[in-house]
Order: C-alpha cells, then structure tokens, then sequence
C-alpha cells in the first residue's frame, strides 16, 4: 500500500484548498477510502469517507458543507476540496484506507491570518 497526500499549504481563513492522494499497490477502485486529520495536541478525526464507487459519501459535522470528498478511479486518484476554511482546520491531513487505517504520511494545512 503506498498513499501520497500532496497540496497542503498556508492560507487565510475564509480560503479554500484541494487535496489530493495518489493510490498504489493495492484495489483502489475497490476500496471505501476516507481523509482523516490530526491537529496539535490532538487525536485523529475522521473528516470524509467515500465508497468504492463514489456514490456515497460522508463528511463530519465539522466539515459538513465546507468540504467535499471525491474520486478517480481510473487515475487511483483520492480528493478533498477544502472551502471556507477555519483556523480550526489546522491539522496534518492524512489518505487513509477506511477499514484498516493505513494512511500516508499526510500533507500540512494551516490556516493562519
């Protein structure tokens, strides 16, 4: 399994960013695979999942209508697009494989004034 988050960055609050995760040696097409983050001091949240076949999704209520989570399936390709951001947003985002937890080594989002 190798999973590799990039686009993390600085940005104001208010802002917006796009993640994305790229997915190899194991059936991504296949898999419900999930964004999880983890902010100073703090244990791992669960922001997004989505099913192997995109057509269910779920977003915590503390992202809920701010982030969307999607796919490629055809490029083992994983998204967030991140809107509206918080300073409370700020954490290490992390691809994960939903059901084992397997995750990347994340990309940083800070959200700073």
């Amino acid at each position: 399994v190798h999973l590799v988050e990039s686009g993390g960055d600085l940005v104001q609050p208010g802002g917006s960013l796009r993640l994305s995760c790229a997915a190899s040696g194991f059936s991504f097409s296949g898999t419900t695979m999930s964004w999880v983050r983890q902010a100073p001091g703090k244990g791992l949240e669960r922001v997004s999942s989505i099913t192997s076949d995109g057509t269910s999704l779920h977003h915590a209520d503390s992202v809920k209508g701010r982030f969307t989570i999607s796919r490629d399936n055809s490029n083992n390709m994983l998204f967030l697009d991140m809107n509206n951001l918080r300073l409370e947003d700020t954490a290490i985002y992390y691809c994960a494989i939903t059901l084992s937890g397997q995750r990347g080594q994340g990309t940083q989002v800070t959200v700073s004034s």
